[in-house]
């Protein structure tokens, strides 16, 4: 079907990849997993041995291969998770047996700030006198009059919480995605718990990041400010944390966010800049080979100047393994650089593969690689400008199509607009990207001139006027698109099957393409199916309001005082079901299938007559005495809502362990789901 599944890269990028998924899913003790990789690795050495000497390889010896790098995958990331390491911080005896531990990291990323907190990834480096290892979430308090940078050591005598789970269905889970990176715990520290030291060593990151702060302090003296700023640091230093919020949601709905990622179409387009540069070493002896040196050098400087950021890391690779090849003369398959860099970032990260970004940056490629010429060569244009328009247009269509169903399923939007902004500012990337290193080179030494100020902001500013002017035409942008992990595979496999057929129109393949509309269209009814069959009853959690909903198939009736406030939680919940939403006001008593409901407010009324409740929501701190009613009605559960002053939640869960009746709080354990 696919011809570049017959390529041997491809084959065992596929394999390491099952590897990798089985070894995340299945989690296997090292010395398991160094057992299966030596029984394969003898058993590939013997068949080899043995099948040699007949100079015949049988499918057996190709199936243990094949196993082999199964197992590969499976070990490289067994022995990538931090818990496996003995020296892992939470492994510590000290870990469980103390509520504050003194430890001294390095910290190793600086994140975008919170309203009250600075953020910060860091390296632990020890536990108390202990060595440790692992990587943990700092929150520093923003008041405080230090900031950290990237390789500065520090000590503090602070408690380690675990990352929470979301308290609300659907919301976006912080704690599975810090997870994916190794982060499985945070603190939160004020100045007066902290003692900068001396650093152990000098990282590349560590100078790269004070690179970046001196050129960001230039770029201020020279006169850049505010949106402008903070977009070189985002496309030419891969440095997002000053980039205001409706700035980055407006390339979003622009579809232009890629922009603002330093990945393969800024590195590719760094390429061309470097390889035209150096183009006049060709005219001596050994200059071609000089230049492509050069040429990847400056690539992987640009790369540590970025903050070796995963996109940029992959987007050097890619096109490094692009570069060698083709200047050894070599006719290079572009499936099998594109694999074999995905190998080798896998082989040295497998955490790559749960990003995002590494799932959309290589579906893009593969899409463009693979679709743009078929789209292109739809039609034939005599005039330059419009040929080289269609062939923007083409690659931007290409791209959309790759990454579009793992869009949906991650964002659940798609702009309408996206081949406008594209269009418009792609052809100019490359003035914009070339005169930015420019700028920051002269401004570097201080010889920056005014006028230069002057044409890059106003280059800049324009280009953020045109991705807002079209995230604003709101009718071109579908958000809140219902749209499921089967929906994507569905979708991506009727797509693939599709583009086969209409590049051969035979009977086999239209075959193909009707089952999986059928089969799209079964997932599509199914889930329609198990939409209206659900029933429950949700205690939604938002601070200082009551969110109460009971859903009937696809209606979901939601009770709240604060509906605009109301809605912000709701969100991710009609996103993923699909249900329609109507707001009524809170109401004393609830039934819900044999079970009677009744919230007791700020009022303190319980005492109603006829009423045996089975479960009671405390809200809005009622001012009663917990024991009486408990006494007085014998629930079967209490619950209370985050509207609850978080004094008065601890008073009533020691009444309830008292009087051995189940509490329930969503500050703690998240909304409460009755099916």
């Amino acid at each position: 079907m696919l011809k570049f599944l017959k390529f041997i890269p491809v084959q065992l990028t596929v394999f390491l990849v099952i590897g990798i998924l089985i070894g995340n899913y299945y989690r296997l003790t090292p010395y398991t997993v160094a057992l299966i990789l030596g029984v394969l690795l003898i058993l590939l050495l013997v068949a080899h041995t043995y099948y040699n000497q007949f100079f015949s390889y049988p499918l057996a010896y190709t199936i243990i291969a094949f196993l082999l790098f199964i197992g590969i995958g499976i070990s490289s990331i067994t022995f990538q998770i931090q818990q496996n390491n003995s020296n892992y911080y939470a492994a510590s005896t000290l870990f469980h047996t103390k509520d504050t531990l003194f430890c001294k990291v390095r910290i190793t990323k600086v994140l975008k700030p919170t309203i009250y907190y600075n953020k910060y990834e860091a390296k632990v480096t020890q536990i108390a006198s202990l060595k440790a290892t692992g990587t943990l979430l700092i929150h520093y308090k923003r008041d405080s009059c230090n900031k950290f940078e990237v390789s500065d050591c520090v000590l503090f005598k602070a408690v380690f919480k675990e990352v929470p789970k979301p308290l609300n269905p659907y919301a976006f889970d912080y704690k599975n995605y810090l997870e994916k990176q190794q982060i499985f715990h945070q603190v939160f520290i004020d100045n007066s718990k902290i003692l900068k030291c001396k650093p152990s060593k000098i990282t590349l990151k560590g100078i790269a990041a004070s690179f970046r702060k001196k050129v960001s302090t230039h770029l201020q003296q020279a006169g850049f400010k505010n949106n402008e700023l903070a977009l070189i640091n985002t496309l030419l230093l891969g440095q997002r944390t000053t980039l205001s919020k409706e700035l980055r949601q407006s390339y979003i709905n622009a579809g232009a966010i890629h922009i603002l990622a330093v990945s393969g179409l800024h590195v590719g387009i760094l390429l061309l800049l470097f390889m035209f540069v150096l183009r006049p070493l060709h005219y001596f002896r050994h200059g071609k080979l000089a230049a492509t040196i050069l040429a990847v050098l400056l690539l992987w400087m640009y790369a540590i100047l970025a903050g070796l950021s995963a996109s940029v890391v992959r987007a050097v690779v890619m096109f490094t393994a692009v570069v060698i090849g083709t200047n050894m003369n070599r006719i290079t398959n572009v499936y099998n650089t594109l694999f074999v860099s995905m190998f080798f970032l896998l082989l040295f990260n497998p955490f790559y593969l749960f990003e995002v970004g590494f799932q959309f940056s290589y579906l893009a490629v593969f899409s463009i690689v693979w679709l743009q010429p078929k789209l292109y060569n739809l039609h034939t244009f005599n005039f330059f400008i419009f040929d080289k328009g269609w062939q923007l247009l083409s690659v931007s269509i290409a791209a959309q199509l790759g990454v579009l169903p793992l869009s949906l399923y991650y964002f659940h939007q798609f702009p309408g607009l996206f081949f406008v902004s594209n269009l418009i500012i792609i052809p100019f990337l490359g003035i914009i990207l070339g005169a930015g290193l420019l700028v920051i080179a002269l401004s570097f030494f201080n010889l920056l001139p005014s006028f230069l100020v002057t044409m890059y902001s106003f280059m800049l500013a324009q280009m953020n006027h045109v991705v807002m002017w079209v995230s604003q035409q709101e009718a071109f942008l579908f958000k809140n698109i219902p749209f499921s992990f089967y929906d994507m595979i569905g979708i991506y496999a009727l797509l693939l099957f599709l583009i086969k057929w209409i590049e051969n129109k035979n009977f086999y393949r239209f075959v193909w393409v009707l089952i999986l509309v059928i089969a799209v269209q079964s997932v599509f009814i199914f889930e329609r199916y198990q939409q209206h069959s659900v029933n429950s009853f949700i205690v939604f959690n938002q601070r200082k309001n009551t969110v109460i909903g009971n859903r009937n198939g696809s209606d979901l009736t939601v009770s709240t005082k604060q509906v605009k406030e109301a809605k912000k939680v709701l969100v991710p919940y009609l996103v993923e079901t699909g249900v329609h939403l109507k707001f009524t006001p809170v109401k004393n008593v609830y039934t819900f299938k044999t079970k009677s409901i009744l919230v007791v407010d700020s009022l303190g009324v319980y005492k109603l007559q006829k009423i045996n409740p089975t479960i009671v929501i405390l809200r809005q701190s009622p001012k009663i005495h917990l024991e009486r009613l408990l006494n007085y009605l014998h629930p079967k559960l209490v619950v209370a809502d985050a509207s609850n002053y978080t004094f008065d939640i601890r008073r009533w869960k020691q009444t309830c362990l008292k009087k051995k009746t189940p509490f329930y709080s969503t500050n703690e354990k998240g909304a409460l789901i009755l099916e």
